[in-house]
Protein backbone atom coordinates (compact mmCIF):
# COMPACT_ATOMS: atom_id res chain seq x y z
CA UNK A 1 0.00 0.00 0.00
CA UNK A 2 2.94 2.14 0.68
CA UNK A 3 4.47 1.95 -2.63
CA UNK A 4 1.67 2.54 -4.15
CA UNK A 5 1.41 6.03 -2.45
CA UNK A 6 4.72 7.12 -2.96
CA UNK A 7 4.18 6.06 -6.65
CA UNK A 8 1.21 8.52 -6.81
CA UNK A 9 3.11 11.32 -4.87
CA UNK A 10 5.74 11.11 -7.68
CA UNK A 11 3.71 11.11 -10.14
CA UNK A 12 1.98 14.34 -8.68
CA UNK A 13 5.55 16.24 -8.41
CA UNK A 14 6.41 15.17 -12.19
CA UNK A 15 2.61 16.69 -13.21
CA UNK A 16 3.37 19.54 -10.62
CA UNK A 17 7.02 20.60 -12.61
CA UNK A 18 5.16 19.43 -15.99
CA UNK A 19 2.69 22.27 -15.38
CA UNK A 20 5.14 24.66 -14.20
CA UNK A 21 6.85 24.70 -17.22
CA UNK A 22 4.70 25.93 -19.28
CA UNK A 23 3.96 28.61 -17.11
CA UNK A 24 6.07 31.90 -18.70
CA UNK A 25 10.00 31.56 -19.60
CA UNK A 26 10.53 31.81 -15.71
CA UNK A 27 8.43 28.95 -15.03
CA UNK A 28 10.10 26.55 -17.79
CA UNK A 29 13.45 28.06 -15.70
CA UNK A 30 12.18 27.21 -12.23
CA UNK A 31 10.68 23.46 -13.69
CA UNK A 32 14.17 22.79 -15.01
CA UNK A 33 16.08 22.91 -11.52
CA UNK A 34 13.13 21.52 -9.81
CA UNK A 35 13.53 18.53 -12.20
CA UNK A 36 17.67 18.63 -12.23
CA UNK A 37 17.91 16.23 -8.99
CA UNK A 38 14.77 14.52 -9.56
CA UNK A 39 14.89 13.53 -13.17
CA UNK A 40 11.34 13.01 -13.46
CA UNK A 41 10.80 11.46 -17.17
CA UNK A 42 7.44 12.85 -17.54
CA UNK A 43 8.75 16.29 -16.38
CA UNK A 44 11.32 16.17 -18.30
CA UNK A 45 9.28 15.23 -21.34
CA UNK A 46 7.24 18.40 -21.26
CA UNK A 47 10.06 20.58 -20.33
CA UNK A 48 11.37 19.88 -23.55
CA UNK A 49 8.15 20.67 -25.13
CA UNK A 50 8.01 23.98 -23.37
CA UNK A 51 11.87 24.92 -24.28
CA UNK A 52 10.73 23.95 -27.86
CA UNK A 53 7.74 26.65 -27.92
CA UNK A 54 10.04 28.69 -26.10
CA UNK A 55 12.38 28.95 -28.95
CA UNK A 56 9.80 28.99 -31.78
CA UNK A 57 8.47 32.08 -29.98
CA UNK A 58 12.32 33.43 -30.05
CA UNK A 59 12.31 33.12 -33.64
CA UNK A 60 8.72 34.47 -34.12
CA UNK A 61 10.17 37.42 -32.46
CA UNK A 62 13.31 37.94 -34.59
CA UNK A 63 11.11 37.10 -37.94
CA UNK A 64 8.56 40.15 -36.49
CA UNK A 65 11.86 42.66 -36.90
CA UNK A 66 10.96 42.00 -40.70
CA UNK A 67 8.65 44.70 -42.19
CA UNK A 68 5.71 43.73 -42.99
CA UNK A 69 6.19 40.06 -44.36
CA UNK A 70 7.52 39.49 -40.75
CA UNK A 71 4.50 41.23 -39.23
CA UNK A 72 2.12 38.92 -40.89
CA UNK A 73 4.19 35.69 -40.35
CA UNK A 74 4.24 36.77 -36.90
CA UNK A 75 0.74 37.55 -36.08
CA UNK A 76 -0.31 34.53 -37.46
CA UNK A 77 2.71 32.85 -35.94
CA UNK A 78 1.24 33.92 -32.09
CA UNK A 79 -2.21 32.18 -32.70
CA UNK A 80 -0.38 29.17 -33.51
CA UNK A 81 2.40 29.35 -30.78
CA UNK A 82 -1.01 30.06 -28.25
CA UNK A 83 -2.55 26.70 -29.89
CA UNK A 84 0.92 24.94 -29.04
CA UNK A 85 1.40 25.87 -25.85
CA UNK A 86 -2.44 25.34 -24.93
CA UNK A 87 -2.62 21.84 -25.86
CA UNK A 88 1.16 21.31 -24.39
CA UNK A 89 -0.92 22.76 -21.22
CA UNK A 90 -3.18 20.47 -21.58
CA UNK A 91 -1.71 17.60 -21.97
CA UNK A 92 0.56 18.45 -18.76
CA UNK A 93 -2.41 18.56 -16.53
CA UNK A 94 -4.22 15.78 -18.21
CA UNK A 95 -0.97 13.56 -17.66
CA UNK A 96 -0.49 12.94 -21.36
CA UNK A 97 3.25 12.79 -22.85
CA UNK A 98 1.83 13.93 -26.00
CA UNK A 99 3.93 15.84 -28.47
CA UNK A 100 2.59 19.67 -28.95
CA UNK A 101 0.79 20.20 -32.35
CA UNK A 102 3.07 20.85 -35.75
CA UNK A 103 6.66 20.85 -34.00
CA UNK A 104 6.59 18.68 -31.18
CA UNK A 105 7.84 15.83 -32.67
CA UNK A 106 10.84 18.26 -34.05
CA UNK A 107 10.81 19.44 -30.54
CA UNK A 108 12.17 15.96 -29.21
CA UNK A 109 15.11 15.86 -31.57
CA UNK A 110 16.29 19.30 -31.20
CA UNK A 111 16.48 19.16 -27.55
CA UNK A 112 17.30 15.14 -26.88
CA UNK A 113 20.91 15.97 -25.73
CA UNK A 114 19.01 17.92 -22.47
Amino acid sequence: METTENNIAIASEGKKIATIAYITFIGLIIAFVMNKDKEDSFATYHIKQSLGLAITGLALLVIGMIPFLGWIINILGIFVLLYMWVIGFMNAINEKESPVPFLGEKYKEWVKNM
